[in-house]
């Protein structure tokens, strides 16, 4: 049974373009996969602390050796990795904050980067354990940061969620960006803007699919 782990980080909701694109992938990977099955977590709907010294520091003892407190620490970590090592493929969704990523989504990511778990070090050094897996980002940005864009160097989302991600062994990643959402607060149609970004994350989902069909 193929599972899609789909992932949200947008605050605006209703208003969130990369929710409603996450949305429309999940729509088309589920026509296609009709015995599939899509794990939703929003970001946002989901306390995550951010990491503490002890917290580290029960990251890195032997799992036989954790005292319960410990174990507590981790429980939502480990959660957050069982929905990652049951998942096929990822769709995660989220907007440019300051040029990077959402507060809640590196929260999420530094709960899911654990040694011995999505990486380990050894004589070659790191080694990503999250293998065999797709992940397809969709971004929302207000401004373009496209290459070759007088802004592309303020892009600090596709540099940094390719290499955390290719790190930990996810190398077959692609990023679909809706550039220039801040339009649609000066009174620009919503649908005019979203009808390219829909057909390219449906043209995409269709493609990313195809392991599967």
């Amino acid at each position: 049974m193929p599972t899609l782990l789909h992932i949200d980080s947008g605050r605006l909701y209703g208003r969130s373009v990369s929710r409603e694109l996450t949305a429309a992938f999940v729509t088309q990977w589920k026509a296609s996969h009709p015995d599939g099955r899509v794990v939703d977590r929003d970001l946002n709907a989901t306390t995550i602390p951010p990491i503490s010294a002890e917290w580290v520091g029960a990251a890195y003892t032997p799992e036989q050796a954790r005292t319960p407190q410990q174990k507590a620490l981790l429980s939502l970590s480990d959660s957050l990795l069982a929905e990652l090592d049951q998942a096929d493929e990822f769709v995660i969704g989220l907007p440019m904050h300051n040029f990077g990523v959402p507060s809640v989504l590196k929260l999420w990511i530094d709960q899911i980067a654990r040694v011995g778990r999505t990486f380990s070090f050894g004589e070659r050094g790191p080694k990503g354990l999250i293998v065999g897996k797709k992940a397809t980002f969709i971004i929302g940005t207000g401004g373009i940061y496209d290459a070759q864009t007088q802004m592309a160097s303020f892009n600090f989302v596709e540099p940094y969620l390719r290499s955390v991600f290719g790190f930990l062994g996810v190398t077959d990643a692609t990023f679909l960006t809706a550039g220039g959402t801040s339009v649609l607060n000066q009174g620009h149609d919503r649908n005019t803007f979203l009808a390219p970004h829909l057909q390219a994350v449906q043209t995409h989902a269709q493609t990313f699919q195809g392991d599967h069909a």
